[in-house]
């Protein structure tokens, strides 16, 4: 028999033989499955009892999940016409079924019946997850607020789906073709890559696009600020009402309105004032006028710094550059010159040593060395020829002839291409699991996806270092992900975690990015294959908090507007004016009228960061303190201390989401954190002259 793609479970998806033609058919059979396991738990005579449950609807909802995972992340790094239109084909349908399932009085009657004291610690946990989640999924509404809840929930998934949609057109549809004149001053490695996209597309000259590898580079180094304007203005008005031509298609302004609106609907429904409020609900933050208060606080402390690093740049570009009144498109290639006069260094200097090869070795090396594990290469079935698979193992104990033990496997999907969204970020695939159809062990799998540049003419990728910083971001969320030892798939791993303490684990790893003994060993010159120098790396510490006061503001910039957006905006009302008017009151640097950041916030429009970006500032906190506690540890050698990252991997990454993340902290580092490392850590602890 000819099994669909989508409906083997027996291991790791079959990635290469999914097709969209398979989608339709395999949704049906698994909603089948859902629907039919849904109906036998709430049945009158079937037990209120945890175990039971499971072994008929979690099984039967998992695999719905895992085959569905496997579609929407096909769809986010191989998206074609095809796929998108069964995606969005199934989408409403799957949306409608977890919606009726969250809000299903009978099951939560059920849940409700179980007996906390017959469970064990994991599951206990898991039911009040759950008991919250279904009055959040509105179980507890009635008749016609029960229906419109629902309907909500499906029009949203359309809208944030057609946002992300939007953006992606919208960054894939423009191009230009420059000049070399217009070029001067990009690095030869983005020179070749443009060049070689202009040959291959039939043009002469370089061919841009807004997607970061080309992007960044060319608002900080092309010596041509009006082609930084160019590129900017397209960047900045993408899938807006303000975008050039043709391009307004993509306008997400309607989308945005729509959303903000059914967002408040369903706050109300459910009896909250508005949305910030509901999204608080699972998360460690107690209300959204605490998170405000703390945005503020943060701000103002930043504040000083900005105000100077503003300066620094102004004075710089006047007295250096010659440019007494620089436009928006200046500062990135005004602050890229500076950086390079204040500490003698450039981005692309840095990034000749940082291959992805090497990288990567190296933060195999730190992980393995730190959580006590090895790393090796894995074959699995994948969507692209430029994935990696990997597996995770734990040695047996000393003295022991027993195999190694799987702890987890990871895809890495590395590149930026057409059709795959932008940014990076950390998916599962299947979750850590004593699974209760079977009683086997199920161990969990990742994605890791990133945006970078392609190597060229043969060589190896080039990254730069703050592409090695995202690396190792994505994989802290992996880390916590894989290497959880809950049994309780609810709470395993990511799950079940806080969302603003979610963030905890990727921080801490950007803090080895920055360590002499990490980077020396994972750094080797594309050319000459020589380490990082001691006196570069140097000049990039001395750099590394260089404008952190602006950075700071900025990320608070986005996470208020966030917030304030949730709490008192009013959905019908453009939003622009109250981004203008956060970013009056925290930004040093005013963008231009046109500039539409807001239309590709994906974040919050469309990547689950609703009401809740405050949570990268919010765990920022959590994992400087938690980073602290390896500063005060480490050895006279500069190595961390084993027996921190023992008690790191057990109290934070191993417990996963089966107790409060508050819980978790005060158990790795003794006491509730604090504001100061984070301070410290980027450079703000002492006000400036």
């Amino acid at each position: 028999m000819n099994t669909s793609a989508l409906l083997d479970f027996s291991d790791l998806p079959l990635f290469d033989r999914i097709t969209p033609e398979q989608v339709a058919p395999a949704v049906d059979e698994l909603l089948a499955r859902a629907n039919a396991a849904l109906e036998q738990v709430t049945q009158p005579d079937f037990p209120a009892d945890w175990s039971a449950i499971a072994r008929v609807l979690d099984v039967a909802t998992e695999h719905l999940g895992r085959a569905w995972g496997a579609v929407n992340h096909l769809n986010s790094v191989m998206d074609t016409p095809e796929l998108r239109a069964a995606y969005n084909a199934a989408l409403p349908r799957i949306t409608e079924f977890w919606t009726r399932l969250g809000a299903d009085e009978r099951l939560y009657a059920k849940y409700k019946a179980i007996a906390p004291d017959s469970l064990s610690d994991e599951q206990r946990q898991a039911h009040t997850n759950a008991l919250r989640n279904f009055v959040l999924s509105g179980a507890e509404l009635q008749g016609t607020a029960k229906e419109r809840f629902a309907a909500i929930q499906e029009r949203l998934a359309e809208l944030s789906q057609k946002f992300s949609e939007n953006a992606l057109d919208a960054t894939d549809a423009w191009s230009y073709c420059a000049s070399a004149e217009e070029v001067d001053g990009l690095p030869p490695d983005v020179l070749q890559s443009t060049r070689a996209a202009a040959q291959a597309a039939g043009q002469d000259g370089h061919l841009l696009t807004l997607k970061m590898p080309c992007y960044l580079p060319v608002m900080q180094f092309a010596h041509s600020s009006a082609l930084r304007e160019r590129l900017y203005r397209a960047y900045t008005t993408r899938a807006s009402d303000q975008a050039e031509g043709a391009g307004t298609q993509f306008d997400n302004s309607a989308l945005m309105r729509e959303i903000l609106a059914l967002r408040r609907e369903e706050a109300q429904l459910l009896g909250y004032a508005n949305y910030a409020e509901v999204s608080l609900v699972p998360k460690m933050a107690q209300s959204p006028a605490q998170v405000i208060t703390f945005l503020r606080d943060l701000a103002q402390r930043a504040r000083p710094w900005a105000e100077r690093d503003l300066h620094d740049l102004r004075t710089f570009a006047a007295q250096e550059l010659g440019l007494a009144e620089p436009q928006a498109w200046d500062w990135p290639y005004i602050s890229e010159k500076l950086k390079e006069a204040r500490y003698a260094f450039s981005e692309q200097e840095v990034r000749e040593y940082f291959t992805a090869p090497k990288v990567l070795a190296g933060l195999f090396k730190i992980v393995e060395t730190l959580f006590e594990v090895s790393i090796r290469p894995d074959s699995a079935p994948t969507w692209h020829p430029a994935v990696q698979f990997y597996r995770i193992e734990r040695a047996p104990a000393p003295g022991s002839d027993a195999p190694p033990t799987l702890v987890g496997q990871f895809y890495l999907d590395s590149p930026a291409r057409t059709g795959k969204r932008g940014g990076a970020w950390m998916d599962d695939v299947r979750t850590r699991w004593l699974r209760p159809d079977n009683g086997q062990l199920q161990t969990p799998v990742a994605h890791l996806v990133c945006n970078f540049a392609e190597g060229v003419d043969g060589q190896p990728a080039l990254l730069t270092h703050d592409d090695v910083i995202t690396l190792f971001h994505e994989f802290g969320h992996g880390l916590q992900h894989l290497l959880t030892q809950v049994n309780e798939r609810d709470v395993s791993g990511i799950a079940g975690v806080e969302w603003d303490a979610v963030e905890l684990p990727s921080q801490f790893m950007e803090n080895f990015c920055w360590e002499w003994e990490v980077l020396r060993h994972m750094t080797s010159h594309v050319r000459t294959g020589e380490p990082l120098p001691r006196a570069l790396y140097d000049k990039m510490l001395a750099a590394k908090n260089f404008q952190a006061g602006m950075a700071t503001l900025r990320q608070i910039e986005f996470a208020l507007f966030d917030m304030l957006l949730h709490t008192e905006h009013d959905p019908a009302q453009d939003c622009q004016p109250l981004l203008q008017r956060v970013r009056q009151e925290v930004a040093v640097l005013q963008p231009p009228a046109f500039n539409r950041m807001a239309h590709t916030f994906s974040h919050i429009f469309s990547g689950g960061y609703a009401a809740g970006y405050y949570s990268y500032k919010w765990a920022e906190v959590l994992s400087a303190d938690a980073y602290a506690a390896f500063e005060e540890t480490q050895g006279a050698d500069g190595q961390p201390s084993l027996e921190t990252g023992r008690r790191y991997r057990r109290e934070i990454l191993e417990t996963g989401g089966s107790r409060p993340a508050m819980q978790s902290f005060t158990a790795f580092r003794g006491r509730e954190p604090q504001l100061d490392a984070l301070l410290r850590h980027q450079g703000m602890h002492d006000l400036p002259a």
